[in-house]
């Protein structure tokens, strides 16, 4: 019988190898994150998605515009995910903000809805709504549901 004892390395001793490049890539990542504009974006997705109540309310008033009856139909009820599709800027302490979703409709149109708002007394006050039609191609049209005062 061989009576040698076995020495077993430390957990650093095995895996520092792989463990410093990955401790550096994920501080390069957290850097690179905090620089850019990606984390106000990401904030700007989260208060949308959680206050539903601005692209809801947005589209009920969208559906009872004739013009995008007659050119896109029954408006589809926007999905939480649409808004991770779209594009959201909050401004003025999150008071203010314009939202681009994509909606569609039983026509099956490509559109966009392109919303700007103001919370007033804890509701949104439409400035404007607008139904971008894309595609087809040659259908593109804009049709304002609401019209910015300038």
């Amino acid at each position: 019988m061989n009576n040698e004892i076995i020495e077993h390395k430390s957990w650093w001793k095995r895996n520092w190898k792989w463990f410093i490049p990955l401790i550096g890539l994920f501080l390069v990542f957290i850097i690179l994150f905090s620089s850019s504009n990606l984390g106000n974006h990401m904030g700007g997705f989260a208060k949308a998605y959680a206050d539903s109540e601005l692209s809801k309310n947005a589209l009920e008033i969208a559906k009872q515009n004739k013009r995008v009856i007659e050119v896109m139909g029954d408006l589809k009820p926007i999905d939480n995910f649409a808004i991770l599709a779209g594009e959201v800027m909050y401004s003025n302490d999150s008071k203010s903000v314009d939202l681009y979703i994509p909606v569609e409709g039983s026509k099956s149109k490509e559109a966009s809805m392109d919303i700007s708002a103001d919370r007033i007394n804890g509701k949104w006050n439409y400035k404007k709504i607008n139904i971008r039609i894309k595609e087809p191609v040659e259908e593109k049209e804009i049709i304002e549901v609401i019209k910015q005062l300038e």
